[in-house]
């Protein structure tokens, strides 16, 4: 059950977050059980998440009715998967790319003030293990990695709200590699910068952290905008 109803919003997510299926288009349940070939309990419950996100209102006697994108909770990683996966893809990276520009370089020079010797030692682990799996061509477990210093880092900054975008920024990282928008060996140069954040934040150099963050966040931007690895 949780495969299909997974399938189910997955499918219908894309296709409200492109367009294919605009705002004010009415889905009826009946005609959703017979597309999908699953049952009504399925498909609600596909309607009760997105009706969570903001992507559909739910009307009685109407059905569903797909939501304008300013009712849409645009922060949720599932969405923005969504959205990287549609035809929308670079303006949502453009967006993506602007908040992290203004939140990550701030939350590194926090983080240089308040990060605990347990993060600390997570971030300079992240960074090793980014290292080692960069050599042997390993781009799951480099991934793996590179989310976890962005998360400990977020987290890092004693900001509850920074903190949490943690989500938002994983599934960019997540999106860069699955749309092949990572090289096939990351850039050394890309790691060094890590090292150079999690050095900073060790020694308490908040300017130091956020020179090193911003010039991450903006190869990032230029490796996706580009279609390209910097």
């Amino acid at each position: 059950m949780r495969g299909l109803h997974g399938s189910v919003l997955d499918e219908l997510g894309l296709l409200i977050t492109s367009a294919a299926v605009p705002p004010g288009h009415v889905l009826r349940i009946e005609e959703l059980e017979a597309r999908f070939r699953v049952s009504r309990t399925v498909v609600r419950e596909a309607v009760r998440v997105l009706e969570s996100m903001g992507l559909v209102r739910s009307r009685r006697r109407v059905g569903v009715i797909v939501a304008p994108r300013e009712a849409w909770h645009v922060f949720d990683p599932r969405v923005i998967r969504w959205r990287l996966d549609g035809e929308g893809r670079l303006a949502q990276l453009r967006s993506l790319s602007e908040l992290r520009r203004g939140v990550e370089p701030a939350a590194a020079a926090l983080a240089a003030a308040r990060a605990t010797p347990a993060q600390c030692g997570e971030l300079a682990g992240a960074v090793m293990r980014m290292a080692a799996h960069g050599r042997a061509g390993d781009l799951e477990s480099y991934l793996a990695a590179d989310v976890g210093f962005h998360r400990t880092l977020l987290e890092a900054s004693g900001n509850e709200m920074m903190a949490a975008l943690a989500g938002v920024v994983a599934e960019v990282l997540r999106g860069r590699t699955r749309h092949h928008l990572m090289p096939d060996r990351p850039d050394p140069a890309a790691i060094r910068l890590h090292a150079e954040v999690a050095e900073a934040v060790q020694g308490g150099d908040g300017p130091a952290a956020e020179r090193a963050m911003r010039a991450i966040v903006d190869e990032a931007a230029h490796a996706m905008l580009t279609g390209r690895p910097a």
